[in-house]
């Protein structure tokens, strides 16, 4: 509660911050006009950037306005059919999403990761904790594809990997989230490194297992297997307040007809790297030219993209695949 108190004053304080310098600004040129005196009326010039990017900043944060938004993000990384392919390509993303956390400023922790026989992973888990960090996330939810010439194929024949995102809100005490104990299944395990390796001497990983909903969740970053629990259930209880809110969104999908563009489980977005380099996304019809500053973690264009399209109800129409 407090957390929320804190930042709802800031917000306001932020709005009658930036209202007092275009105020300023306004006076500033009024009175230069009035002198006709260019010297302030090029610094006024001056100060027009810097207020730009401020209204921007407070319009961006004016679509982060769903009740979990200010949420730290859980984002559940999991690869595809397709084997060594696919998981190279989760691996890439799970790099992706470290570097924008990083870039942000927020800390990025990996729960949990199932590596793969070859190269890349299996699956993982990983928390990033910041302001918004969800409300900016779920943009990502859906399946992403990539394009390219695979280093795995002596060949060197052209390759679609297909890996899915789920992202959910980290809900803390003040979400009700009712589980059973009677519907869970834990089981313990030796946390394993690359190859199969053992990295503890304890059974201090831990997995459990809502069985009405069918939901699984990992954790063994830490050594301890009662921090690891705790942990896993926190992931567990976002993973079924998420699916809470996608219920109620599948309510909404009878009236919405936009609906069907940003449903779960969708392709969303593509990467090309081969024959040419592009990354476009789908549903808001966003494309960049290039493939490496967003695989290092420049999402920002997408993610107002996204939130911009969700706020005006203004999808892209046809979602046909016209980026290869």
């Amino acid at each position: 509660m407090t957390q929320e108190k804190s930042r709802l004053e800031s917000e306001v304080n932020e709005f009658f911050e930036l209202e007092r310098a275009l105020n300023d600004a306004a006076t500033l040129y009024e009175l230069a006009q009035s002198e006709n005196d260019e010297a302030t009326v090029a610094e006024v010039s001056e100060m027009i950037p810097a207020l730009v990017s401020r209204f921007e900043s407070v319009e961006f944060h004016k679509m982060l306005s769903e009740e979990v938004d200010p949420k730290n993000a859980i984002v559940t990384i999991n690869a595809g059919a397709g084997g060594t392919e696919s998981q190279d390509w989760a691996q890439m993303l799970l790099r992706m999403y470290q570097r924008w956390g990083q870039d942000k400023g927020f800390r990025v922790e990996l729960l949990d990761a199932l590596v793969g026989e070859e190269a890349g992973i299996k699956n993982a888990t990983l928390t990033i904790t910041g302001p918004f960090a969800y409300g900016q996330l779920k943009s990502e939810a859906g399946v992403h594809r990539l394009v390219r010439i695979s280093p795995f194929d002596s060949n060197a024949r052209r390759h679609t990997s297909f890996t899915s995102v789920f992202v959910t809100p980290e809900i803390d005490d003040d979400f009700e989230v009712v589980i059973n104990p009677v519907d869970l299944r834990i089981d313990v395990y030796r946390a394993g490194g690359k190859g199969g390796q053992g990295v503890n001497t304890t059974d201090s990983a831990v997995r459990i297992t809502h069985m009405p909903s069918g939901i699984v969740v990992a954790c063994q970053q830490e050594r301890s297997q009662i921090k690891n629990k705790d942990l896993a259930m926190k992931v567990l209880r976002s993973r079924l307040y998420e699916r809470h809110l996608e219920e109620e969104r599948k309510k909404q999908a009878a009236i919405e007809d936009t609906k069907k563009d940003i449903a779960w489980g969708s392709q969303i977005r593509s990467y090309v790297l081969h024959p040419y380099k592009m990354v476009k996304d789908h549903r808001t019809g966003f494309v960049v030219p290039t493939a490496e500053k967003t695989l290092d973690g420049d999402l920002d264009g997408f993610i107002k993209s996204y939130l911009s399209c969700r706020m005006t109800g203004e999808w892209a129409r046809g979602g046909g695949d016209d980026a290869v």
